[in-house]
């Protein structure tokens, strides 16, 4: 009788292993998340103030790009630029917007042919940057994100 009350003790004192909850750390809980989340999307776009009215996400990241590519369109051509031959490229510039709304020129794909007529041509585009209005940054999950986006201008001098 005493082995059995000894080995029903021994039972029920290792039967209590299948009662324990396993915890969840939290490094796991991360990783899990870090695997599920879209990295290159967000929930708002880059904006400026003009933009807020538009309902959708869709038109206000047009209403973005097309104030971008407006404001460095008429900078541009309110330089004095002289040209030996006509130009009409189409640059690919690659912007980034800082979680603070800073718009900063990261790359520009330029022709050989408009570098060679417009040497100044980077130093135009930057100049065209800082008399953009205030740009508020994009969100994604209530946070305000760094964001890089390439958009294409077309120039088209005579």
């Amino acid at each position: 009788m005493r082995n059995l009350l000894v080995l029903i003790s021994i039972f029920i004192l290792t039967s209590c292993e299948y009662f324990n909850v396993k915890k969840t750390s939290t490094e796991a809980i991360l990783k899990e998340e870090l695997q599920t989340f879209n990295w290159t999307d967000v929930d708002e776009y880059p904006s400026f103030s003009k933009c807020d009215s538009s309902s959708s996400k869709a038109e206000r990241t047009l209403c973005f790009q097309q104030t971008i590519t407006e404001e460095i369109t008429n900078y541009l051509q309110q330089e004095r630029i002289v040209v030996t031959q006509d130009i009409n490229d189409t640059l690919m510039l690659e912007f980034q917007v800082s979680n603070s709304g800073d718009l900063r020129l990261l790359e520009a794909k330029i022709d050989s042919l408009t570098i060679a007529e417009i040497p100044n041509i980077r130093q135009l585009l930057n100049q065209s940057l800082d008399v953009l209005p205030k740009i508020f940054p994009a969100i994604k999950r209530g946070q305000q994100v760094t964001t890089q986006f390439k958009l294409p201008i077309v120039i088209h001098v005579n």
